[in-house]
């Protein structure tokens, strides 16, 4: 789970910066709109407040699961990560450990954040789409190449909802189906279900201090 844990590090990093949606996010509003929007307050939140930036994993949990989880399709993401060969209680183990897993990045990315800023390409597409792409970038005044980051949208009955994310060419889907597929090949999905929970509880233990 090495190369996975990385890669998100790197991913959420950039886009716990540009997707936090607010629940008072109107479902008709163009998604490039809604990120533009909602992107600085999430940063203001995470630079200026003090829990954060100390590292405080309940009040960084809590900023995670109230401003970016509700918009992120966990069903859609695990099941283009793991596929559609778990049965209906495996998926909902699944998704309960993907959802920590992401908890416990996002986390850890936001305590992170400085003074990044983001810009934002011309949207491209229709109207009647259901699904976009949204594209940006992270530049850090520090200088260094800026961060390429995209997001796959699906327009859903209560808003847009995010299910996957590009970051320097690399879609994260992609990179967890990789790994979860090594883990389903050795243990099936079990064997995927117990890999995730003993990372969770990794995660869970460092944040608490523990070795």
């Amino acid at each position: 789970m090495n190369m996975l844990t990385k890669f998100l590090a790197i991913a959420v990093s950039a886009s716990a910066l540009t997707f936090a949606f607010a629940s008072t996010a109107s479902a008709q509003e163009a998604p490039d709109a809604l990120v533009k929007r909602i992107s600085s307050r999430t940063s203001s939140t995470a630079k200026n407040d003090k829990d954060i930036q100390s590292g405080n994993i309940n009040r960084i949990v809590a900023l995670v699961e109230e401003k970016i989880l509700p918009y992120v399709d966990f069903e859609r993401m695990t099941s283009l990560a793991a596929g559609r060969q778990a049965t209906p209680e495996q998926q909902k183990q699944l998704i309960t450990q993907f959802r920590s897993l992401l908890i416990y990045t996002y986390s850890g990315a936001l305590s992170q954040m400085r003074d990044q800023k983001i810009e934002f390409k011309p949207l491209r597409a229709a109207p009647t789409d259901t699904e976009v792409e949204v594209n940006s970038q992270v530049i850090s005044s520090r200088g260094g190449e800026p961060i390429q980051l995209s997001y796959r949208l699906e327009k859903k009955p209560d808003g847009w909802k995010l299910y996957d994310v590009n970051v320097l060419g690399a879609w994260l889907v992609e990179a967890y189906r990789g790994t979860f597929s090594n883990e389903i090949s050795k243990g099936g999905i079990d064997g995927l279900i117990k890999a995730l929970t003993d990372k969770n509880q990794q995660l869970a233990a460092r944040g608490n201090g523990k070795k």
